[in-house]
């Protein structure tokens, strides 16, 4: 008996030992899983890109399909027919858009140039008033220590100006090449987009039936009617979200180019339609639309305090949306940890570029709605949801 006791005792404290392994293999093969999965997320991103993308504008359309299909319209006429009516106004802005932007870009290294030149000589003006006046130079006789002098001091003048030139010439050089680089991926940029409007219609007229078959006939789907459920009620949820978001970014680039139009500021169409793209990424969009629009204030009216007008106008226009406008209508179940925002948003910039960048909070939310409507991971959504 004490015998047999023993070697329980000695198999009990054999496998609590083997579970601390286990436990460090599991943890071990799970890191190696997630840097699969992110290697994955960088390596496919030319397609993994618009099918995102074309999944997010599925779910706007998809309830207006549905309802079309019970009013006895096929899918294929109507999902062609709200295709149409979403690409032609893009395709109309965007060439209503083309010869401004065009424009901006050429001139874009000469903008930059005289802006650096205004800039060094406001920097001299105030280091020429602030240094203390110099004696009128007196002649010094040769000696033998003149031999040990800096004789180059009168060269410091050329040597600064062939400095300031330098800089000049690679600000016009670095905004060429951006324009060569915009250019040159056109062609790739329009490929995807001419694939998202393919995919999108194909999601909408047999996607659902897919989605069906699939929850009907695979026996990995259990509860079949608590599945369709779920999927109806996170669909609806993800489509509200986009859709409120859309319009209220569309109503705050049309309010920021009315009221440059009213002012008399150029282009004023053009900063509307960047406003309102840019403001589908929270915190960093305002900033850089910030930037954007005090350097287009520095070319309109210079370094006066008219400059400060355009970006002026957007930070109130945007501090009324952020604050009080998107809060009120989204609620405090949509709203995101901030910090959060900013390390996804830097993640899936990294990712996949500025389309990552635009992106990132979709997808973020995408995320939090369906592990909401899924009962998992609850304190990754507090972990989100915390101010």
């Amino acid at each position: 008996m004490d015998n047999a006791g023993s070697n329980q005792n000695k198999q009990k404290k054999n496998l609590a030992g083997a579970y601390p392994k286990i436990a460090k293999q599991t943890r071990l093969l799970n890191m190696l899983v997630v840097f699969a999965f992110i290697y994955t997320l960088y390596l496919a991103k030319s397609l993994l890109i618009p099918l995102f993308f074309s999944a997010f504008i599925a779910l706007l359309l998809s309830p207006l399909v549905a309802f079309a299909r019970k009013l006895f319209v096929p899918r294929t006429i109507s999902a062609g027919a709200l295709i149409a009516i979403l690409v032609t106004p893009f395709t109309l802005l965007a060439l209503e858009l083309a010869e401004p932007a065009e424009r901006w870009m050429h001139d874009l290294p000469k903008i930059a140039a005289e802006i650096t030149e205004e800039i060094e000589e406001i920097s001299k003006s105030i280091d020429a008033y602030t240094a203390p006046a110099e004696s009128a130079p007196v002649e010094k006789e040769s000696s033998f220590f003149d031999w040990f002098r800096d004789n180059n001091a009168s060269e410091k003048p050329a040597t600064q100006s062939d400095a300031t030139n330098s800089v000049t010439d690679k600000i016009k050089q670095s905004g060429i090449d951006m324009g060569l680089t915009l250019f040159s991926s056109a062609p790739f940029l329009l490929a995807q987009i001419l694939a998202c409007i393919v995919l999108i219609f194909f999601l909408l007229v047999f996607g659902p039936n897919l989605f069906h078959v699939f929850i009907r006939d695979f026996p990995v789907v259990t509860n079949k009617r608590r599945a369709l459920v779920l999927v109806d009620q996170i669909q609806r949820q993800l489509s509200s979200y986009i859709v409120t978001i859309s319009i209220i970014n569309t109503c705050l680039g049309l309010a920021t180019a009315g009221a440059f139009h009213y002012l008399g500021i150029e282009d004023a169409l053009l900063w509307g339609a960047l406003v309102a793209l840019m403001n589908f990424v929270p915190y960093l969009g305002g900033i850089a639309s910030c930037l954007v629009l005090l350097v287009v204030g520095l070319v309109q009216f210079g370094l006066t305090s008219g400059a400060f007008l355009p970006a002026g106008i957007f930070l109130a226009l945007n501090i009324m949306e952020s604050q009080l406008i998107t809060p009120a209508v989204l609620g405090r179940s949509m709203q995101l940890n901030p910090l959060i925002i900013i390390i996804w948003i830097a993640i899936t910039g990294w990712l996949w570029g500025v389309v990552g960048v635009l992106l990132a909070v979709p997808i973020l939310m995408c995320v939090k709605i369906i592990l909401e409507n899924l009962g998992v991971f609850n304190h990754w959504i507090r972990l989100i949801e915390s101010k």
